[in-house]
């Protein structure tokens, strides 16, 4: 498959999705779906490829790499890349932001029975990772690993400490329908300037809107039809890119072809 190849051929030379989407002068969620199958590439588009690859174009379009070298004229762009790419994988940490945010959600849903310290958890991933899908920007930029109850973040445990230790939160044992629940509850307001714009604070407000009124299994169930949590190995981080290869039940993003 075609699509395949192409992936492939990216990978093999160290190059990120933005890079060849700018080359093809089109978006990186419309260069995504040529790799995911769901967009057919154009004529000019794999003419284009084959050329940033080095291969014949009748090769390329029969998924033959005879191993040339990557054609890219301006020789920093390559290490520019590589290093673009590592930060998407390792997205840069935010601990006031992580903090101030935290404290919103808690202010806002922490006093509702359903939503203990398992339903926030998802809460802030999906604060996260939708917020990437739609504008291709980190909002807290948190760490996720993958688990069997869904995505975790692995920063929580430190921040939260830190928060009970300065009398930001408090934290108490409940019980939700017989079950044990740890819950967060803030003993301050959050300073909302640490966000960028009032399009942060929109998205959080979406996010606690569609699904604060789900419980933990609920929420549990919702994280394992996401894509990043789907491809990790267990106990690994999720990838920000994959929201890109999401499938329409979790997907926030209108796609079209001029995207």
């Amino acid at each position: 498959m075609l699509a395949i190849f192409i992936k492939k051929l990216r990978k093999q030379h160290s190059l990120t999705q933005e890079f060849l989407a700018s080359k093809l002068d089109i978006s990186r969620p419309t260069y995504a779906q040529i790799e995911a199958g769901t967009r057919e590439i154009t004529l000019t588009e794999a003419r284009k490829l084959a050329d940033i690859f080095g291969i014949d174009f009748n090769d390329f379009l029969q998924e033959k790499d005879k191993k040339t070298v990557v054609t890219i004229k301006k020789g920093k762009q390559k290490e520019q890349s590589k290093k673009e790419e590592l930060r998407i994988s390792i997205p840069q940490q935010n601990i006031e932001k992580f903090k101030e945010v935290l404290l919103y959600v808690l202010s806002r849903v922490g006093g509702k029975p359903n939503v203990g310290e398992a339903v926030i958890y998802k809460l802030l991933y999906f604060i996260d990772f939708d917020f990437y899908e739609k504008y291709e920007e980190q909002l807290i930029g948190a760490t996720y690993i993958k688990n069997h109850y869904g995505p975790t973040p692995v920063e929580f445990k430190k921040v939260v400490d830190g928060m009970i230790k300065q009398g930001e939160i408090v934290k108490i044992a409940d019980k939700f329908f017989d079950y044990p629940q740890r819950k967060y509850l803030p003993k301050r307001e959050p300073d909302l300037t640490k966000l960028k714009d009032a399009r942060e604070l929109h998205h959080i407000d979406d996010v606690l809107d569609r699904l604060s009124d789900k419980n933990a299994t609920e929420m549990t169930e919702y994280s394992h039809q996401d894509t990043p949590w789907l491809i990790a190995k267990e106990n690994k981080p999720l990838d920000y890119e994959a929201v890109f290869y999401r499938a329409p039940e979790t997907s926030v993003r209108n796609y079209d072809e001029n995207d």
